[in-house]
């Protein structure tokens, strides 16, 4: 998602292959910050907030749950007045200065999030205004403002954009679109790791192959964000020479560099410092998604069987932002996440955060003695509507079958 790469901090905390964004120049974790009302998941929230608010916030929504009115209120809750958000704030109450290191990454999550939730324009016309305030010269995005572009980053913006109308070949800075930027990272077919898109070059200028980022760009080069389903089979399997390769190319050319890298496995495999020869859970959801986007079922559903089989435990030790993508893994197959190796992905999610409830359903509003609002009663049945329908899910499933 990711655009779901580990930020080095992570690692350092031992948060391995976890569902984060890009490495950031930000706050270091603390023991002494608390996890607020509202928020999913009970880990430090210093680096992923509003990230892993945005990914299960989404997640729940395409499967048809509309999220807890806390849940959503924490998530605009850390907007910034200029419309951007940075990856956490203890406290949103106090304004955002210079100091608050705002990120493209958790803005255009939130961005993708809040638009498919509807009701928050106003929040996410401001912030596609900030993003396209940060765009490079080059045409992509760093994860903070004026850092060097990537492809994860400028993935996730195109998602954000497409996602609400904007087309992103259409924003260009200095005459170069972020379409140009992913070019510019594309490696071509008769080079090592020809057809997969590098993070960004190396001080040298030079490209090397990097499976999530290929993941991310397939994704942003199709013009999709967090959510995608079965696309259109590519022109043709193997990588396509190009000097400059289309958008359609590039995701076509990463698109079968994925599908090589999980064909034996079923898996992608770590790169960290101190994880060889392990499996990487989250980049593995990311191509699915990818990989059937580019309209590449076969080693999608191959991937994901593999993922059934073996990323429950990663999940449970990772939390809300694994789930949800493993919950948008399974929706770009057609799978039921209800049924997940034996386990709910949705019921999983759920409990981790406020309980949302089946699109539709009204929420009762209360006030404590102070005036707080609260929307309390429906969590509670929205958490055994949830519950229910993950165990209706896997037993059709397993009917069918």
């Amino acid at each position: 998602m990711n655009v779901r790469r580990n930020a080095a901090a992570l690692a350092a905390i031992g948060v391995l292959a976890a569902a984060a964004p890009a490495v950031a120049a930000g706050p270091s974790p603390s023991p002494e910050v608390s996890v607020p009302a509202g928020l999913y998941g009970k880990s430090d929230p210093t680096y992923d907030g509003v990230w892993r608010q945005s990914l299960s916030l989404t997640a729940l929504h395409t499967l048809g749950y509309r999220p807890a009115a806390g849940a959503v209120d924490w998530l605009t809750g850390q907007q910034c007045a200029n419309g951007a958000f940075a990856a956490f704030r203890a406290d949103p109450a106090k304004d955002c200065d210079a100091k608050t290191t705002v990120d493209t990454n958790s803005t255009a999550a939130a961005v993708q999030a809040l638009h498919a939730l509807g009701g928050h324009d106003a929040a996410v016309t401001k912030a596609v205004g900030w993003l396209k305030s940060a765009q490079n010269a080059d045409g992509g995005w760093g994860y903070n403002p004026g850092s060097p572009s990537d492809a994860n980053s400028t993935s996730v913006v195109i998602g954000a954009l497409a996602a609400t109308g904007t087309d992103p070949a259409h924003v260009e800075k200095s005459g170069r679109s972020p379409y140009d930027a992913l070019a510019g990272w594309s490696i071509p077919c008769d080079q090592d790791g020809g057809g997969a898109l590098a993070y960004q070059p190396d001080k040298k200028g030079k490209l090397a192959a990097n499976a999530d980022a290929t993941a991310a760009g397939v994704l942003g080069a199709l013009g999709k964000g967090f959510v995608a389903e079965a696309g259109k089979a590519p022109a043709q399997d193997a990588c396509a020479k190009s000097d400059r390769p289309t958008p359609a190319q590039i995701a076509d050319n990463g698109g079968a560099y994925l599908s090589a890298a999980v064909a034996s496995s079923g898996h992608l495999t770590s790169t960290l410092p101190g994880a060889e020869d392990q499996p990487d859970y989250g980049n593995t959801a990311d191509t699915v998604v990818a990989l059937a986007a580019d309209g590449r079922t076969e080693p999608a559903k191959k991937a994901y069987a593999w993922l059934e089989k073996n990323a429950s435990p990663w999940a449970a030790q990772t939390g809300p932002a694994a789930y949800a993508q493993l919950i948008l893994a399974a929706h770009a197959v057609g799978a039921q996440p209800g049924d997940f190796g034996g386990t709910s992905l949705v019921t999983s999610l759920a409990a981790l955060g406020p309980a949302p409830v089946v699109a539709g359903h009204t929420e009762k509003r209360t006030k404590d003695a102070d005036g707080t609002s609260h929307a309390g009663v429906w969590w509670s049945v929205g958490i055994c509507l949830v519950a229910g329908i993950g165990f209706l899910l896997s037993t059709r499933k397993k009917q069918q079958s």
